[in-house]
């Protein structure tokens, strides 16, 4: 009998970085369909992350979101990333612009220093099983043949890309704003980059999702932006990740990350998703 070899993960990122995001990934682990997670190294949340949150979730699998963008660094000294007061002080095109400068070898030397002291710190907690970043950072090539150099070291066998299938949903409300068009040029590039990319994983040795969903609609995820991309990929064997950014607010607050907390808890979603013949899993089950 022909087995579809499919697979399914929903990634919460920035676990780690506060309760509200905590408290949505474990509500999400326990009582919906996220298995995986992204912990923020330099989160406010992070010791409640680790001490509160992993114990009662068995069986989650735990990624790292390096973090050369939001809040403090953890290395001192670093002039090339952050400012006197160890805060990140670097837009997205500004560590691109850094990262393809051949004169300025500093800053992928302090990149390094930042990204090894924030992979110490999570192994020194609990295992790794992939690696992502905040805000796409180590999708730009030099900074991804460094991480994926990084991983081979560290024994972290999966590295993520962002290779999204062209999908629209038919709702104008999605599409007639700013932040569509912001969308649909990131993910142009993020996907030349995921092409560019596919030589460094072989070059380590490593693995990858085959698509990712999240860019397209970022700020704006529901389950039926999720369901019309998983519509778009026909493959017999794949994994597939999604990224969303859950929170679960203790005064009730209803904003986009409650409503990417709720898409945890989606049976439609989640019937549709086996429907199509996926595995909802994690990387730790896939490696396994």
């Amino acid at each position: 009998m022909f087995v579809l070899d499919k697979k399914f993960i929903l990634n919460a990122i920035g676990f780690g970085k506060s309760k509200s995001i905590n408290d949505a990934v474990s509500d999400g682990f326990l009582y919906g369909i996220l298995k995986s997670v992204s912990i923020i190294p330099n989160g406010e949340a992070f010791e409640q992350a680790i001490n509160e949150i992993i114990p009662k979730c068995e069986g989650l699998g735990v990624g790292i979101n390096l973090n050369i963008t939001d809040g403090k660094s953890i290395c001192a000294d670093l002039s090339e990333l952050s400012d006197g007061n160890m805060r990140f002080n670097n837009s997205y095109l500004k560590l691109l612009i850094k990262a393809y400068n051949p004169k300025n070898k500093e800053f992928l030397q302090q990149t390094e220093r930042e990204f090894r002291r924030q992979i110490e710190k999570v192994l020194s907690k609990t295992k790794i099983v992939h690696i992502d970043s905040n805000a796409y950072i180590h999708s730009v090539p030099p900074i991804f043949d460094l991480v994926c150099r990084l991983a081979k070291e560290y024994k972290i066998n999966y590295v993520c890309t962002h290779f999204e299938p062209i999908y629209f949903v038919p709702d104008p409300y999605r599409h007639c704003n700013k932040k569509y068009l912001i969308n649909a040029c990131k993910k142009v590039l993020l996907n030349l980059f995921s092409v560019i990319n596919e030589n460094t994983l072989y070059k380590y040795g490593l693995k990858t999702n085959d698509f990712y969903i999240g860019t397209s609609y970022e700020s704006a995820m529901d389950a039926i932006s999720i369901s019309y991309a998983l519509n778009r990929i026909h493959h017999d064997k794949t994994v597939v990740m999604v990224s969303i950014h859950p929170c679960r607010y203790e005064d009730g607050i209803i904003d986009n990350h409650f409503d990417e907390y709720m898409i945890t808890k989606n049976s439609k979603l989640k019937n549709k998703i086996e429907k199509l013949g996926y595995e909802i899993t994690n990387y730790v089950e896939k490696s396994d």
